[in-house]
């Protein structure tokens, strides 16, 4: 009994000092993007006096946020929904079986999580396309987002997983009842897997929303800039200014806080169902 306590009493503190470590410093970033120039020259870290609620609306028109948070809200929205539509047609007939080779398609996608980045052969492939088709590819739009499509497999690997646990039954069932195939997964596969979608989506929306080094290579043009790239020249012109950079990184992270808060009660179970089911 008294260990049961112990390990209790070591659990809530862990706990409390990971919400520390994490919560933390974006309460100090939120602390100071409220406070004016002068008053954090005069007390860094203590706690905001008068609210600058200017600060935001300041920073998003000098900074041009306008512009960069609608390309990312494009790459990510359109890559995120194109990547679970591609692991969905690409995980069921694997999770099925309904194809040769099925194990060694699940486990070429497993070994590709140890490979190195292939972005020298990534690189020569966008400006390829550029040359031979000229509308995608290198310092396009539809290039960089179908670049963005699939990710690194895992959202894939995922769903296989979380396949392999639906009852086989209704596979059947949904042929015997003159279901097709797209109707099928769309509208009886889909609702099924709610919990893996949403893991999925989080952690694909956060990857491409927060990518620096793919609009850094493959996105020179400033039209095409995200918003992560933006808050890089943001930097540039107010980077001894720490209130109006702390309202930029606020202003690009605040999206994937708001669709982490909407859907974080599916992200652990379908993280969890994924693994189990695998």
């Amino acid at each position: 009994m008294k260990d049961s306590k112990t390990a209790k009493t070591l659990s809530y503190i862990l706990i409390a000092v990971l919400l520390v470590l994490y919560i933390m410093p974006l309460l100090f970033v939120i602390n100071i993007s409220f406070k004016s120039f002068t008053d954090y020259l005069l007390d860094p870290i203590g706690l905001v006096k008068s609210i600058q609620w200017d600060n935001y609306k300041e920073a998003w028109l000098k900074g041009n946020f306008s512009n960069y948070f609608l390309n990312s809200l494009l790459y990510t929205a359109v890559a995120t929904v194109l990547t679970l539509i591609v692991s969905l047609f690409g995980a069921f007939p694997v999770a099925r079986n309904y194809v040769k080779w099925s194990g060694f398609i699940y486990l070429f996608f497993l070994m590709s999580q140890f490979l190195p980045n292939p972005m020298v052969a990534q690189f020569k492939l966008m400006l390829t396309l550029k040359q031979e088709l000229g509308f995608v590819g290198y310092d396009t739009k539809l290039g960089y987002i179908l670049l963005k499509t699939g990710g690194t497999g895992i959202v894939f690997m995922m769903f296989v997983g979380y396949i392999k646990g639906i009852s086989r039954e209704m596979d059947e069932a949904a042929g015997m009842d003159g279901a097709g195939y797209m109707r099928y997964l769309f509208q009886i596969i889909m609702p099924l897997m709610k919990p893996v979608i949403a893991t999925g989506v989080i952690l694909t929306a956060i990857t491409i929303w927060n990518d620096f080094v793919g609009p850094v290579m493959y996105l020179p043009s400033p039209e095409h800039y995200p918003i992560t790239f933006g808050l890089k020249e943001f930097r540039g012109q107010y980077g001894n200014n720490w209130p109006m950079l702390a309202c930029g990184i606020m202003i690009v992270s605040a999206p994937l806080i708001v669709l982490y808060t909407f859907i974080q009660k599916y992200i652990v179970d379908g993280a969890l169902a994924g693994a189990v089911k695998a």
